[in-house]
């Protein structure tokens, strides 16, 4: 979410307008997070992410089995996903160009 993100679906018309404060385009609070439009406003570009945690997990588990048509038990053997950590920066990097150039 760029800026406010969310927070500014709960708020007021009047509670979220950033008003000018230079000839830059800057604004007060930047809770557009830089982006008005889809066009770079002058302040920091902000956003947030959030990261799921890895599904391939050691612990027992329970999903549908379409070949039994059943409910069944399983546990992952090996790490799928040993540090999620190092993909991150790559696909947030990507995600944040797609989100900019979308406007």
């Amino acid at each position: 979410e760029f800026g406010d993100g969310f927070a500014a679906a709960r708020m007021k018309g009047s509670e979220h307008n950033d008003c000018f404060v230079n000839g830059e385009g800057k604004t007060a609070t930047n809770g557009a997070g830089g982006i008005n439009g889809g066009i770079s406003n002058g302040n920091p570009v902000v956003f947030r992410i959030a990261v799921k945690p890895t599904s391939s997990i050691a612990k027992k588990q329970y999903t549908f089995n379409f070949a039994t048509e059943r409910m069944e038990e399983f546990v992952v053997k090996g790490r799928h996903d040993a540090c999620i950590a190092l993909r991150c920066p790559v696909v947030v990097e990507a995600i944040a160009a797609i989100a900019l150039a979308n406007n």
